[in-house]
């Protein structure tokens, strides 16, 4: 249905989709901003030389101009040359507003539509079309070609709903990257118009489409439909932000959409108590993608952090998930009883085979020695106290200096406390001098860093003497094996992450700024600004420095694990806070023991609960199916209510099937059907198979162009395709004890077309739907 509206609604070749041909449309308007900042460049130079020249007048009247002119050119060529990259990312299309006044970028104000704007049958014209951007752009003619984010006029791009949709009919998200537009994300906040633009029907893409079709739809059921889809997500997006906002939906119930309007609403309406940054927590980088093209950046505070799960503590321990641990590997990993591991192996980690035994120092004359079981004795009192393990350090360096004191016997041959305390003094600044005493202390209580520890874990032994207890001998050799390989696993980050928190940072001493070069100029060089941070970097570094965050949405949150949860609650502390999930799709094993960490992570503040309850992403023939594997995940629990039909029903296809029943045949039998289903849908066909698979069915596809997608089954969750197929069903429900909701999330991903294919493991009957599928 997604693809007959496109058709219905395009313009232009028939080869095209609509999606390109609307790329193309902004990648025109985007060259046509180029060309425009590029004319405003040349004439701030213009201005800085003419300026220069009026120096030469020598004038005290010519110079003060000159530098007053200098300085306002420099600070304009500054911010030019600074937003020139990846600043233009929304577009809204209005109807015929109830005045005609022009506020002062070109934009007309009228917030409401002025009467007969939309027409007895249903349709109305676009009177004003307004691109949303970092800064202004005036064309020649003073008519705006982008509205900052800040004006007035650019306000309904944010708070627009389709609730209280105002003159707003469609919103466009557009996603770039320097000078070439990615891609387009349309809402429409009007589905029930057909609105026309330029005498052609408004185009309109993504899920946007999906709701204009059923807003079309004959017979008053289905307007109703869209009715309630838009009031239950506009009561999610206006609630207030105070305490937890807990979102729950099935598949294709919008809840991530919702999620990341929320926070560009939320922000925009009180920008200064955002002030501390949003922070967007998403399972995986390819769902961050997506997010990144529906949420653009908010202007130069860097207030919006995206970040996927597995990249969530590169600012406090320099490391990024690459890697995926085995279901088995990952359980352990994830649990809570990992906790008292770490505890046990950052205290652990100071015990080295390579630790020195012995400390020999001179003082006063005299050899003074600690010997291992002394030192032993001293480092386990230190290690009683609940600091972090790198701020002990100080407390064993005293204790140290209290056994040699001791041991030099020098306290009880002076009685006089002030004479005592003299020489005590005198000993403890002889003894921490010494080269002998410094080594020793380095080698024996090193700055542990959550990399080290980490990797000390990697040893067996180790990791057996610490985890003893805690972890079977068969979950210990897993972890073990998992830390030797190269990289991080996702949940090799939350490891790092708690490590941190349990190591501590030992305070630097600041260095002394040196004076810039800048410092030392006069004259002309003083008023030209040096080159400022542009808003990108200057939210890059922020993002980067920030630890916690004034509201914190979490994106399917019911595959966070505990030590995830952990994570994230360190950078939210304070914050307020908004969770997207739903237990049917969660592939984390022990959901118990999940919510005990989300509720210590969101403390005590208030609960609000909210759900979504209709399925506007997949047709009914797609959602049946998936319903049959939900009732095995989940006895009970009731699938959100699939509002359209296509007639198409899913296909089934085993690895026999043209290859002569050859067992080898899997991979040419993946390829066929996402050829063939390329040639269908204008979109993208994503090909979910088991985590194992994931690099070998990307070869099975290389070469069929990048409207189709190879993913691992974990890998699927919050994505859509226009297309999907799903490889041998068993493969992914055996995969874990949360195996048949991770299918269940296979087979919602798709928004037209659903092929499985099925393996040997599936036990495929006569018309080839698998064992797992049938009634």
């Amino acid at each position: 249905m997604a693809a007959q509206a496109q058709q219905e609604t395009a313009v232009g070749s028939d080869h095209d989709s609509t999606r390109d041909r609307e790329i193309r449309v902004e990648q025109e308007h985007l060259d046509r901003v180029y060309r425009r900042l590029e004319e405003k460049i040349h004439e701030a130079e213009f201005l800085m030389h003419d300026a220069a020249q009026r120096g030469q007048v020598g004038t005290p009247g010519a110079l003060a101009e000159r530098d007053a002119q200098v300085f306002r050119a420099g600070v304009h060529l500054n911010r030019l040359n600074n937003e020139f990259e990846d600043f233009l990312f929304g577009r809204i299309d209005l109807l015929l507003g109830k005045d005609g006044k022009k506020g002062p970028d070109g934009a007309y104000t009228a917030v409401e539509p002025a009467e007969g704007a939309v027409r007895e049958d249903g349709t109305a014209d676009i009177a004003e079309t307004l691109h949303i951007g970092r800064i202004g752009v005036l064309d020649s003619d003073y008519a705006p070609l982008v509205i900052d984010w800040r004006a007035p006029a650019a306000a309904p791009f944010y708070r627009s709903t389709p609730v209280d949709p105002g003159r707003v009919v469609r919103r466009r998200v557009i996603r770039s990257k320097g000078r070439r537009v990615l891609g387009v994300e349309d809402d429409l906040m009007r589905p029930e118009l057909t609105a026309f633009l330029d005498g052609h029907e408004l185009p309109v893409v993504g899920d946007g489409a999906l709701m204009a079709a059923l807003g079309r739809a004959r017979g008053h059921t289905m307007h109703d439909i869209v009715a309630s889809i838009q009031a239950e997500q506009d009561l999610v997006i206006r609630a207030p932000a105070a305490s937890v906002t807990y979102v729950e939906g099935g598949p294709g119930t919008g809840k991530t959409a919702v999620a990341l309007h929320r926070a560009a609403y939320l922000l925009y309406q009180d920008r200064r108590r955002y002030a501390g940054g949003i922070l967007i927590v998403s399972p995986t980088p390819l769902l961050v993608a997506y997010t990144e093209g529906v949420l653009p950046s908010l202007g130069e505070e860097g207030q919006v952090a995206v970040r996927a799960i597995g990249s969530l503590a590169v600012d406090a321990v320099g490391a990024e998930a690459t890697l995926y641990d085995s279901p088995a590997t990952a359980r352990v990993k994830g649990s809570y009883r990992m906790l008292k591991v770490l505890r046990k192996a950052a205290r652990g980690a100071l015990e080295t085979d390579g630790a020195p035994r012995l400390l020999r120092v001179v003082a006063f004359g005299r050899r003074l020695e600690l010997a291992a079981k002394e030192l032993e004795g001293v480092r386990r009192t230190a290690l009683g106290g609940t600091a972090p393990v790198n701020l002990l350090r100080p407390r064993a360096r005293k204790l140290l200096l209290d056994a040699l004191w001791e041991r030099s016997g020098s306290a009880a041959r002076h009685t006089d406390p002030e004479l005592a305390a003299e020489l005590r003094s005198s000993f403890d600044d002889d003894v921490s001098s010494e080269d002998s005493f410094l080594e020793f202390l380095d080698a024996w209580w090193p700055e542990l860093t959550p990399g080290s520890v980490l990797a000390a874990m990697a040893d067996e032994r180790c990791l057996g003497r610490w985890a003893r207890r805690i972890l079977n001998p068969g979950e210990i050799r897993r972890v073990a094996r998992s830390l030797r390989r190269d990289g991080h696993s996702v949940h090799d980050i939350a490891l790092l992450d708690e490590l941190q928190a349990i190591l501590g940072v030992p305070a630097r001493p600041r260095k002394r700024r040196e004076p810039g070069p800048l410092d030392h100029l006069t004259g002309l060089e003083e008023l030209m600004p040096a080159r400022e941070e542009s808003q990108r970097e200057r939210a890059e570094r922020l993002a980067q420095e920030r630890t916690e965050y004034a509201h914190v949405i979490v994106d399917e949150a019911q595959d966070l694990t505990p030590m995830q949860w952990r994570m994230v609650g360190r950078r939210g502390r304070h914050a307020t806070w908004t969770v997207v999930g739903d237990p049917a799709q969660s592939s984390w094993s022990d959901v118990d023991e999940a919510a005990e960490a989300r509720d210590e992570a969101l403390g005590t503040r208030p609960r609000r609960r909210f759900r979504l309850t209709v399925n506007y992403r997949n047709p009914a023939e797609i959602a049946g199916l998936a319903a049959k594997v939900l009732a095995l995940a989940m006895p009970g629990a009731e699938p959100p209510a699939a509002v359209r039909s296509t007639g198409v029903e899913p296909r089934f296809v085993t690895t026999a099937d043209g290859s002569g029943g050859a067992r080898d045949s899997l991979p040419r039998t993946v390829r066929a059907e996402a050829a063939r289903l390329l040639d269908l849908v204008d979109g993208t066909v994503g090909v979910v198979v088991a985590m194992q698979r994931r690099e070998e069915a990307a070869r099975w596809l290389a070469g069929l162009g990048d409207r189709v997608v190879a993913l691992g089954s974990l890998e699927a969750k919050g994505l859509e395709y226009d297309a999907t197929v799903v490889v041998s069903p068993a493969e992914i429900a055996d995969e874990s004890p949360a195996g048949l909701r991770v299918l269940y999330v296979a087979l919602t991903r798709a928004t037209q077309q659903l092929t499985i294919v099925s393996a040997d493991r599936d036990e495929p009957d006569a018309r080839g739907v698998p064992d797992l599928l049938r009634d």
